[in-house]
């Protein structure tokens, strides 16, 4: 079994605290044992070049990165005033984002706590977000969630691209009443080249990101082996998301509208848009 598979979101989720507020926050200290950095000095460089990123994002670094002091016991009864902070969701993440990348649980930090903060500004501004700029931001998570949903996949047993195209289909068929990604795509009347998460409104990327986060979750949280096993999951979960969608009364992911606009064209327009910044996509294969 790799490294890789050690660490999950649970091994940064494990020292999150919240505080009277409902607000999270993580010890520095703690993430230092998570990040696997036996000494705090060289921990310290790595959070001091996480302050110069905040700085230089314009953000306020006493916010993030609060100074804390703890008291830790020492032999004879004695004890030890040690310098410690309590950090911000996106402190952690900055502090990842500047760790050693060789490590894996970094690589697998920097994942958790950049989706994390989407989420979190997702969830803070969504209201005051047009359809379109609503429909940037899930098909931003989605990206990231396929990422590691092929990651659990794979370890899964399902290895090759062929593999993992009918493994896709499968969460599709669940979700869409059968239908499949070649026929969504017939159905939403794209060119071969078009994605049909590229040409989906805002309500049908949310089910398929529902779709994809709990299939994630379910394959990992229940150790599924094999690749029918996996395939059999994603349709399920995704038959389940769409009984959800049946009971509240919601319209059909395959009855829904196609925006004129494609998730691309968007950007291009959108590029300025101080709310969502432009950003590179990475490649992924998600129909």
């Amino acid at each position: 079994m790799s490294n890789l598979r050690k660490y999950s979101d649970e091994t940064f989720e494990s020292i999150k605290h919240v505080n009277e507020n409902g607000a999270e926050f993580w010890y520095a200290r703690e993430l230092q044992t998570v990040l696997e950095y036996t000494e705090w000095r060289n921990f310290e460089n790595v959070i001091e070049k996480a302050k110069i990123s905040c700085e230089n994002s314009r953000n306020n670094v006493p916010d993030h990165f609060v100074d804390v002091n703890k008291t830790i016991a020492m032999p004879k009864s004695a004890q030890k005033d040690i310098q410690d902070y309590r950090l911000s969701r996106y402190a952690c993440y900055l502090i990842v984002m500047n760790g050693d990348p060789r490590k894996e649980v970094v690589a697998v930090g920097q994942t958790y706590f950049a989706v994390k903060t989407r989420q979190q500004e997702l969830v803070e501004g969504y209201d005051r977000l047009s359809e379109e700029q609503k429909r940037l931001a899930i098909r931003r998570e989605m990206i990231a969630h396929n990422k590691s949903l092929a990651e659990a996949a794979k370890q899964a047993g399902v290895e090759t691209d062929l593999d993992y195209a009918v493994f896709q289909n499968k969460g599709y068929q669940g979700l869409y009443g059968g239908l499949g990604a070649k026929e969504i795509h017939t159905r939403k009347g794209l060119k071969k080249s078009q994605k049909i998460l590229d040409h989906m409104g805002s309500t049908e990327l949310a089910a398929n990101l529902f779709r994809a986060t709990q299939t994630d979750e379910k394959l990992r949280r229940d150790k599924v082996k094999g690749r029918d096993a996996a395939n059999a999951t994603h349709y399920a979960v995704g038959k389940k998301v769409r009984q959800t969608i049946r009971e509240l009364g919601g319209t059909m992911p395959e009855d829904l509208p196609t925006p004129e606009k494609s998730i691309g064209q968007i950007e291009r327009e959108q590029q300025n848009t101080p709310c969502i910044p432009a950003q590179s996509r990475p490649t992924e294969t998600d129909g």
